[in-house]
């Protein structure tokens, strides 16, 4: 008897910790925000770019005594999810983050191979969600709970194909991308579309694709060559960017190489040193030369983890910032998560002219922001330094 006695108290007290830590993590006076980022897998300094900086941002808040809305202060709790760069694991993290964490809004992912198929997990579950980096159009198509920090590959294509027709008077291009990703394989069409209609049909003489994971590029590369392009467009993260440029280099490339926003990682000259000077591509912001907000943001990270933080980092930062004047502009929080989140999810859609350290953002219906280029120059420091300014 006495035994059953002690088995029964244990459950009960197994219980009440459940139950405890169940009240804990539903407690209606915290704002707890989720981060889906890729922290393992073939791009982890594009999770820790964005770690870092939500981390910094956190600490401004516990600082300001949590976000104040409605008069009343509420402390911020920061949940990261590793989606491991995979889009199943992706879905997992923005599943876990909304059923199991109650996150009143998501961070992220990042690229949009996994930020389009998380995208409808958030619209489904009516959770507000904005996705720092992913220029694919899916992301936000159609869906009313999904944003954005950046600018979409409809525009990204058209920018770079007209930067270097006026640059360079080039007429022959040659495009190389992964076509089992949805980031690339989307710009690699848009650029292709906006140069052809440039340069006239046929004027993309090679269009060769290879499969994510691939380290070999030289039969791409030697039909690019044959091709007689001018120009190869790779619009590829920093550890393909690095591979293909020292390949073409070796098999006797002499034409230009321009890049795409996926460039923006600090480990891309890191991996392709001084054969990736002289480059350009297209980003969000240069870091080089920084003034006001964006240089104290640039040297503050830089103090604090010993890098210049790459565009990842900064759309980390001001998405995080948009997140806490959509929070702000509800007006006061009702405990009730669902009702929070629409709350928030109409507060981000009529955000006018928000100043980020990227430029100013003003967000549409399609959770799409109005918001400019910037096409950076890798100078010979291996600095990415601004080149000039495109807007729509």
């Amino acid at each position: 008897m006495k035994r059953i006695f002690i088995i029964l108290s244990l459950i009960l007290v197994s219980a009440a910790a459940v139950s405890l830590n169940s009240c804990k993590a539903r407690d209606k006076n915290v704002i707890r925000i989720g981060l889906n980022a890729p922290i393992t897998g073939d791009i982890p300094k594009v999770g820790e770019g964005a770690k870092f900086a939500a981390q910094l941002w956190l600490e401004d808040i516990k600082k300001a005594g949590g976000i104040e809305v409605g008069g009343k202060k509420y402390p911020v709790e920061l949940i990261i999810e590793d989606n491991e760069t995979k889009a199943e694991s992706a879905v997992k993290a923005s599943t876990k983050l909304i059923t199991q964490d109650d996150v009143m809004i998501i961070i992220g992912p990042f690229a949009s191979k996994q930020a389009v198929p998380a995208g409808g997990v958030a619209n489904n579950y009516k959770t507000p969600m904005v996705a720092p980096w992913s220029t694919n159009p899916d992301t936000t198509k159609n869906r009313p709970y999904v944003f954005r920090a950046c600018f979409l590959d409809p525009f990204q294509g058209p920018v770079v194909a007209n930067f270097i027709k006026d640059e360079f008077k080039f007429k022959k291009a040659a495009v190389l991308f992964d076509v089992a990703s949805d980031y690339p394989k989307g710009l690699a069409e848009f650029f292709k579309l906006a140069w052809e209609k440039n340069n006239g049909p046929g004027s993309v003489v090679a269009y060769e694709s290879f499969t994510t994971n691939d380290k070999d590029f030289s039969s791409q590369l030697t039909k690019i060559i044959k091709s007689g392009a001018q120009i190869l467009f790779v619009p590829q993260y920093y550890n393909e960017v690095a591979l293909i440029v020292k390949q073409a280099k070796e098999l006797g490339w002499k034409g230009t190489i321009a890049g795409s926003d996926s460039w923006g990682s600090a480990e891309t000259v890191k991996l392709c040193g001084s054969d990736c000077f002289g480059k350009f591509f297209s980003t969000h912001y240069a870091a080089a030369g920084a003034k006001g907000d964006t240089k104290e943001f640039i040297e503050r990270y830089n103090k604090k983890y010993g890098y210049v933080p790459d565009d990842v980092s900064a759309l980390t930062w001001d998405s995080l910032n948009i997140t806490k004047k959509a929070i702000e502009s509800t007006g006061g929080l009702t405990g009730d998560i669902k009702k929070d989140r629409t709350a928030v999810r109409d507060a981000l859609a009529k955000i006018k002219k928000f100043k980020g350290i990227t430029g100013e953002m003003t967000y549409t219906d399609s959770g799409d922001p109005q918001k400019c280029a910037v096409i950076v120059k890798i100078n010979n420091k291996g600095e990415f330094e601004f080149y000039k300014s495109v807007c729509p």
